[in-house]
């Protein structure tokens, strides 16, 4: 009997700490991949040159796939990491275009923004990307600060409490 009780203060236990979980969210509707990605600059002029860059670290392995309205397809292969483009001059000023990432089954997206001002903003010349996108378990707890997670803490720590105690009383139908 008491491995049962043990049994199904874990369960009942574990079950506590997978509802509280935060669930993964991306923002603004981008899609969650194994990857990081992003377009540098974010705003750019009609004609103007764009840099890609692909963050490998989390699972993409293969051919990476970069498509938009505003440029030409282009491909990194495996090892490559960024690469350069060039806008179409016929893209709209003030419109936003959708730059979508795709590798080994994943794609997520992000938005690139065409100026307004008719081509007297000036690209931003291309660097290698200094890190990927805050994703995963590191960053999903970026926004909280000591007290919600000590007040998480002792939910849960309550929570094993009364589960234990109430595993460990004696009712009178026992015999004792």
């Amino acid at each position: 009997m008491p491995a049962i009780r043990v049994a199904s203060a874990a369960l009942l236990s574990a079950g506590a700490l997978a509802l509280s979980a935060p669930p993964a969210v991306a923002g603004d509707g981008h899609g969650i991949t194994p990857f990081g990605f992003r377009v540098v600059p974010s705003t750019v002029a009609a004609g103007g040159q764009v840099s890609l860059q692909l963050n490998r670290d989390g699972g993409c392995r293969g051919t990476a796939t970069v498509t938009s309205g505003v440029f030409d397809t282009v491909r990194l292969p495996p090892g490559q990491d960024t690469a350069a483009t060039v806008i179409d001059w016929d893209a709209r000023p003030g419109a936003a275009y959708r730059v979508t990432f795709s590798c080994d089954g994943s794609s997520g997206w992000t938005q690139l923004t065409i100026a307004q001002d008719g081509g007297t903003a000036r690209p931003m010349p291309l660097r290698p990307a200094q890190h990927g996108v805050e994703a995963g378990a590191g960053g999903s707890i970026g926004g909280f600060d000591a007290k919600e997670i000590g007040l998480g803490a002792a939910l849960i720590a309550g929570s094993l409490g009364v589960a234990y105690r109430r595993t460990r009383r004696r009712t009178g139908d026992d015999g004792a």
